[in-house]
């Protein structure tokens, strides 16, 4: 989970530290990245959104790195992916168990009745916690699993306060949130990863190398972690949308209480802004060239 941006400026200051790493795959070494974050109508998904049978991945980074994306080119059309975390660490099933909720039902209804593409980044942990509702979302066209670790542990130190995962335990932490995929009835989850926070570095990225899969981060936060106030989500969101975005939210009910109420403007409002919204594996099919 990624605590709140108080600031534009700080929403501007991370996609400046995440340039050096976008699809463009720019030579400058890596550094570690922690980002700030949490301060038009479309038909069913067309064909055009439809994950094809191997899914688009960038080509590897400098010196064979995990490559990042971070946003479709802004000439690749009025289109948007947003991406909601589902994020439960190894260390919460007590609380859990307790009756706190890391789910959000509510926010997938309302997706299913706006009719929205959209990826969802799981932790493995929340696929075993919720494997009805992990299955669901796998077997439903309209959203794609992608691997968000399995334990929302973090792969760099001084990240948001997360615990850390050894160096020689991160390529085994993406594996196991893959098999919980598996177990709970995820037909295809997605090759791509997005670190837990948004925090990698260098050790990160060659860590998880040899598992074939393009790191997501976004350009656009919500700010919906943590926060009260749907609308001034929902404002963070609307005025950093551009063409080929990628929008950070969360499907977490506890930590991220007011994400449907945000969806709900966000979704029309865009649609009225001619935006066709989409998954990830179709903008980075377009910063890769296939479509």
């Amino acid at each position: 989970m990624i605590p709140p941006v108080r600031r534009l400026a700080a929403l501007l200051a991370v996609g400046a530290a995440l340039a050096p790493l976008t699809a463009c795959g720019a030579a400058q070494e890596p550094r570690t990245v922690r980002p700030p974050v949490p301060a038009g109508p479309s038909a069913a998904p067309s064909r055009a959104s439809a994950v094809p049978s191997r899914p688009p991945t960038l080509a590897p980074g400098p010196a064979g790195l995990t490559p990042v994306f971070r946003n479709a080119p802004r000439t690749a059309g009025k289109t948007v992916a947003l991406t909601f975390d589902a994020d439960m660490t190894a260390g919460q099933g007590a609380r859990a168990a307790a009756g706190e909720r890391f789910d959000n039902p509510g926010l997938i209804a309302a997706l299913r009745a706006l009719n929205v593409p959209a990826t969802v980044f799981m932790t493995g942990r929340w696929a075993e916690e919720y494997p009805d509702q992990a299955r669901s979302l796998g077997h439903d066209p309209r959203f794609e699993i992608a691997n968000h670790s399995y334990s929302h542990y973090a792969f760099t130190d001084d990240c948001y306060g997360l615990p850390t995962v050894p160096e020689d335990r991160m390529r085994a932490d993406v594996e196991r949130a893959y098999t919980a995929f598996r177990k709970a009835g995820v037909p295809d989850a997605m090759p791509y990863f997005r670190f837990p926070g948004g925090c990698y570095d260098r050790r990160a990225l060659r860590a998880v190398s040899g598992l074939g899969v393009t790191a997501v981060q976004w350009d656009v936060v919500s700010g919906d972690a943590f926060a009260t106030d749907a609308d001034a989500v929902a404002r963070q969101v609307l005025e950093g949308v551009e063409p080929g975005s990628v929008v950070v939210m969360h499907c977490t009910r506890s930590a991220a209480p007011t994400t449907e109420r945000a969806v709900r403007t966000v979704v029309p409002e865009l649609r009225r802004r001619g935006y066709r919204f989409v998954k990830v594996s179709e903008l980075i099919g377009a910063a890769s060239g296939r479509r």
